[in-house]
């Protein structure tokens, strides 16, 4: 990898061709340069024209960074399904990094070439119709990438050729980038949504599952949790407009993490209060969020419902299990580690869970994937211990989580990045929205109650995609 500053982007260019004159092996070359501010989503929807089916949003949950992607010059597919597709994402993305030149000379966070994507919730589950466009790693390099950070704005191109052609492609680059910056968007968000049906899965069936669950851990001694999921097919009588589910999702959770992940005519999107990690430079930050209650009517009865769930043993227990092993891991990998004595609460629209943030000092050097690796899927997806409860979730939920539930982000040529955990989501294909929620099974659950608990859970992609009116 070579780095060269301060330089105009077509200077830049023929630098990268004398530099590699002797080297014929295609190369990637990447260019930031610093913009006039610009909308996020308006970015993303002009760049549909061009880019259809190529494209990612991200919108942290602290609102520092907005990091959009147009086109896609790189794909990393996986289909291991074991822990290597870990190191095997890792290890290309090295390779790539190592024969680029990288035009950089901000210290801005997410910017220069940043690789976007995620792993699906368990590679060993047989995948299901609708997830057959995405693998058990999916990641890809975009042509463009906006990045908003600190209120500052940022273009990266990205273009990956033989260091002879560089200069032919610079004009066709320019161009098109400076149609993409000047297009506004004339989208406005369908308020009538025509839902031709919702199917729930056989809520019935899943409450048996969540009783057999229950008389499995009252039965062992050493598992303590299980997380079950269930899913619910959304119809509709067009295709649904993909754009306008993300625009509304940013209305309505500024709160949460809110991403988008395109492949071909999929889109797996949503807005998840959860982080799994971030890394920054030697800074690297993890949440535990489990154990949740919904919100109240009024200040009083939210405080109230709050009160209660700070109380409540069977959450505290349940949210411990998370804290533990978050913990635990976490310190395999750090030099010191910062946890809160009690936890606190965290409110979104919906729903408040108890909530508990874990710092850690790293070596710099370490990537972002050697946390993801170790940390998922924390006890709040999967369970307690994880080796005993995949198997029953196996068994139990009968389907195909794909993505959701597993980690959805990014990492930059820094080994810095971030990935939430993907709940409060869904995929959308053509005329259909799969959408999926779960809840920890502890063994004094009860399935009427958690039953109850994916409903509420479901409400910030229904609301997104127009079924329920925004309260």
């Amino acid at each position: 990898m070579s780095t060269i500053k301060s330089q105009p982007i077509k200077e830049a260019f023929v630098q990268s061709i004398l530099e590699k004159q002797h080297n014929k092996r295609t190369s990637l070359f990447s260019y930031v340069e610093k913009i006039d501010w610009i909308d996020s989503l308006q970015f993303y929807q002009s760049g549909r024209a061009l880019y259809a089916g190529e494209r990612f949003f991200w919108k942290d949950r602290d609102g520092e960074v907005e990091i959009v992607g147009l086109g896609n010059i790189y794909t990393i597919r996986n289909e291991k399904t074991d822990r290597s597709r870990y190191a095997e994402t890792e290890e290309k993305w090295n390779d790539m990094i190592k024969c680029s030149f990288i035009h950089n000379s901000f210290d801005a966070y997410g910017v220069g070439p940043v690789l976007f994507g995620g792993f699906s919730f368990d590679p060993k589950q047989e995948q299901e119709e609708e997830w057959s466009k995405f693998s058990s790693a999916f990641f890809y390099l975009p042509e463009y990438m906006l990045t908003i950070y600190e209120g500052e704005c940022y273009l990266t191109t990205n273009v990956i050729c033989p260091s002879d052609e560089l200069e032919e492609l610079i004009d066709k680059l320019e161009s098109k980038k400076d149609w993409l910056l000047t297009q506004a968007s004339a989208q406005q968000p369908d308020e009538h949504k025509q839902f031709a049906y919702i199917k729930e899965q056989n809520t019935e069936q899943w409450k048996k599952a969540v009783n057999e669950a229950v008389k499995q851990i009252r039965s062992d001694d050493e598992l303590k949790k299980v997380v079950l999921a269930r899913k619910i097919v959304a119809g509709f009588n067009q295709e649904i407009d993909q754009d306008n589910v993300l625009e509304r999702l940013m209305k309505q959770q500024p709160d949460s993490f809110v991403f988008s992940l395109e492949a071909m005519e999929s889109c797996f999107l949503g807005a998840s209060p959860e982080r799994l990690v971030r890394k920054r430079n030697d800074i690297a930050l993890s949440t535990c969020l489990a154990g949740s209650i919904k919100r109240g009517r009024t200040d009083e009865e939210d405080d109230a419902l709050g009160k209660e769930l700070l109380d409540d043993e069977k959450n505290r227990i349940e949210h411990d299990y998370v804290v533990q092993m978050i913990k635990r891991e976490m310190e395999a990998l750090c030099q010191t580690v910062n946890i809160p004595s009690a936890p606190g609460l965290m409110k979104v629209r919906d729903i408040q869970h108890l909530y508990t943030p874990v710092t850690g000092i790293t070596d710099e050097g370490r990537s972002i994937l050697q946390f993801v690796e170790r940390l998922h899927p924390t006890p709040a997806l999967g369970g307690l211990p994880n080796d005993k409860a995949l198997p029953v979730i196996r068994r139990l939920e009968e389907m195909d989580r794909g993505f959701y539930a597993g980690p959805v982000g990014w990492m930059d040529y820094r080994k810095n990045g971030e990935f939430a955990v993907a709940i409060r989501s869904g995929l959308l294909s053509k005329q259909q929205a799969f959408l999926y929620a779960g809840c920890g099974i502890v063994a004094d659950s009860e399935a009427e109650s958690e039953l109850a608990e994916t409903r509420i859970k479901f409400r910030p992609m229904l609301r997104a995609l127009g079924e329920m009116a925004d309260e």
